[in-house]
């Protein structure tokens, strides 16, 4: 064939008529990851935040301070602000009303160009009331301006009717209803919890704004919540702070401009051994940072140092306090406000403009210096604690490199509890960590050796939300989960040299597996975060219950699971018989069935119905079930049921591992108490 021919073959097929046109809105329904991240619960939680953002957008102009959100019945969702309300006019490139402009077309907005409707905005792709509104099977938009109501409906993005005018009013601001779309959204019931969060700290951020919160879902029981903080991020530290014990008496807080960016910056150091950090662009937070957060770490190293210098807290021949040592304990938050954000990716996850850093770390860096003139107690507890970061870290290093040095002796041999995999693929291989010799026993027999590797811990590991890095490294189990998981530890960590793909927790449904599956999480939180952010942490569900009916046998999770099949067998609890300890045995009459007895014996005179046979076993940790059971109904990639544990909201999971973990019992004592009656199942 010549090169010409094949040149027309490689063509042949692909013209005009394979290219796709999406017009409006299509491409967001087509593609919708691409616009809110995913079409699960993050996703459905993103419209909310989008249509929020632009009453914040609002406030943070002056032209707002009341936000109003409410969950209705049948999923919808209802936003207002009284900010200035969408202008209704006709726009000239359009020629439609600005309003449906708005709302039907990407990139339309008022955050553009030189004559941009707002000097700060944190929805700068201008997708967001759009997205929304493509994503939505129903959406309602009523605005008050200039004496009258104006309304429009829309449908999947498409606009019923033309904006037409409903009402006179004398207030101003913009309400839209929205019904998320059950042919894009996986789920659609909306976190309570979560849109609280959300909420508060968009509260924080935007000092003097009012947020009111209302869950209409159910009328017998409305919920609602109302936010509104003067001092700003400076009392966000404090709500963080609120279960720590805190070194410094008084926050820093400054809020200042510079060459139109807004720096507003807030610290406080706790007696943690951990940083809390949190950077936001325009009330956006940033996830993996930005160049905010560089120029505040920057400014916090040099001036700690200057200081420590100049006061004699380091002597002369004495190495300066590292990035690390100055953040231990530290709980800041990191706030800029400038026109024109460039973020990485449509999720805004890190803040990239260059120019914010200069102007971050001078600001901050200025503010600091005066902060520790002025409050020389405060200073003297700051440098304390950076200085026994200090120390500690030069014990870690070496109580590290001694774990290290010792598998390097050993011929980097793994610890000798663990049954590794015979595969060295890491993308397909598993750990499980068992709780205890018993159920590693069943795990190891049951397992497939090709990729599943087995690491029983003897008791309970450490609780490490208090303990130093160099007092973790000398306990036995966590430096066996650490040589086995193969990344190493804190600046060390490689996740990279990763052993495994999925590392599964898979303890007994009992207090204890509770307390030792919480430990590990709290492990793996607060020491290898990437491993959670990457999704490598698994957690196990075991079966509770062994159903046996005839020859057919069912494994049932949890008690709500065996009330449903009790209903779709019509078996109530006494045509039960429960077998203990694996014996199955049941007296059967003549026709194979069970007799059993109602309200009493049958001498009694009482009812006696005849059931089919139904055996139960209740099984009371991983270590009553044989290898087949246990690899059925936990282990087998086929038919296991694992949750994989993620971050949805960091400073809620860091608030809950301080109060479960922590030292401070009073807050744990009342968090029990406030959740007592949500528990299911109690083993006592």
């Amino acid at each position: 064939m010549t090169k010409e021919l094949k040149k027309k073959a490689i063509t042949k097929g692909y013209t005009a008529e394979n290219i796709t046109v999406l017009e409006g809105l299509d491409p967001v329904r087509k593609r919708p990851g691409m616009y809110i991240g995913n079409t699960a619960s993050a996703g459905l939680h993103h419209l909310i935040w989008e249509v929020v953002d632009n009453g914040i957008d609002e406030a943070m102009g002056g032209h707002a301070d009341t936000i109003e959100v409410k969950l209705l019945p049948d999923n919808q969702v209802f936003v207002s602000d009284n900010g200035r309300g969408i202008p209704v006019d006709i726009h000239k490139q359009t020629k439609k009303s600005a309003l449906e402009t708005v709302m039907t077309t990407l990139h339309a907005g008022g955050k553009f160009g030189e004559g941009g409707g707002y000097k700060v905005s944190g929805g700068l792709h201008g997708v967001g009331v759009s997205v929304v509104n493509a994503l939505s099977v129903y959406m309602r938009t009523e605005v008050c301006r200039d004496g009258k109501i104006w309304m429009q409906e829309y449908k999947r993005g498409k606009a019923v009717a033309k904006v037409k005018p409903i009402g006179r009013s004398d207030q101003h601001g913009t309400t839209q209803i929205f019904q998320a779309d059950p042919a894009i959204f996986t789920v659609l019931d909306y976190d309570w919890e979560l849109v609280v969060e959300h909420l508060r700290q968009q509260a924080y951020l935007t000092k003097g704004v009012k947020i009111n919160i209302y869950d209409e879902r159910d009328s017998a029981s409305i919920k609602k919540y109302r936010y509104y903080f003067e001092g700003g991020i400076a009392s966000y530290i404090r709500h963080l702070n609120f279960n720590n014990e805190v070194k410094q008496e008084k926050v820093f807080y400054v809020n200042k401009a510079k060459d139109e960016i807004q720096v507003e910056v807030a610290f406080q150091y706790t007696t943690d051994y951990r940083e809390v950090v949190y950077a936001f662009a325009n009330n956006i937070h940033n996830v993996e940072g930005g160049m905010h957060l560089v120029g505040f770490k920057a400014a916090l190293t040099r001036v700690l140092n200057k200081y420590a210098r100049k006061n004699g807290f380091l002597k002369e021949k004495e190495d300066n306090l590292s990035s690390d040592d100055v953040r231990e304990g530290l709980t800041a938050i990191i706030s800029v406000k400038l026109p024109d954000p460039q973020f990485e990716g449509q999720t805004k996850a890190k803040l990239g403009n260059a120019e914010v850093r200069p102007i971050v770390e001078s600001v901050f860096a200025e503010s600091l210096e005066i902060f520790l003139d002025e409050n020389p107690r405060d200073a003297k507890e700051i440098l304390g604690k950076c200085l026994l970061a200090a120390q500690a870290r030069l014990a870690a290093r070496s109580a590290r490199e001694t774990v290290l040095r010792k598998g390097m002796l050993e011929g980097l041999t793994l610890p000798g509890k663990l049954s590794d995999c015979s595969s060295r693929d890491p993308k397909e291989s598993e750990l499980f960590i068992v709780e205890g010799d018993s159920a590693g026993g069943s795990a190891k027999q049951g397992r497939d050796r090709r990729f599943q590797a087995i690491l029983p811990l003897r008791g309970k590991i450490l609780n490490v939300e208090r303990a130093r890095l160099d007092k973790m490294l000398a306990n036995n189990e966590i430096k066996s989960l650490i040589i086995a998981l193969g990344t190493n530890i804190s600046e060390a960590f490689n996740i990279e040299d990763l052993r495994y793909n999925r590392i599964v927790i898979m303890t007994d449904a009992d207090v204890d597996g509770a307390h030792i599956r919480t430990l590990l999480l709290t492990l793996f939180y607060r020491h290898f975060p990437e491993l959670v952010r990457q999704g490598h942490i698994f957690v196990a569900q075991p079966p509770l219950f062994r159903v046996q009916q005839g020859k057919e046998i069912q494994y049932v999770y949890n008690e709500e699971d065996l009330e449903k099949l009790k209903k779709k067998l019509n078996i109530d609890d006494l045509d039960m018989l429960v077998v203990e300890d694996n014996n199955e045995e049941g007296e059967e009459s003549e026709e194979g069935e069970i007799e059993s007895i109602k309200g009493g014996s049958a001498s009694g005179g009482k009812e006696v119905k005849k059931s089919p046979r139904l055996n139960m076993q209740r099984y009371k940790g991983l270590g009553e079930m044989n290898p087949t059971q246990l690899w059925e109904t936990t282990m087998n990639p086929e038919s296991r049921i694992l949750k994989v544990v993620t971050i949805d909201e960091a400073a809620k999971a860091d608030e809950v591992f301080e109060i479960l973990m922590g030292a401070d019992v009073a807050p744990r004592k009342k968090f029990i108490q406030t959740h007592a009656k949500s528990v299911k199942n109690l083993d006592i």
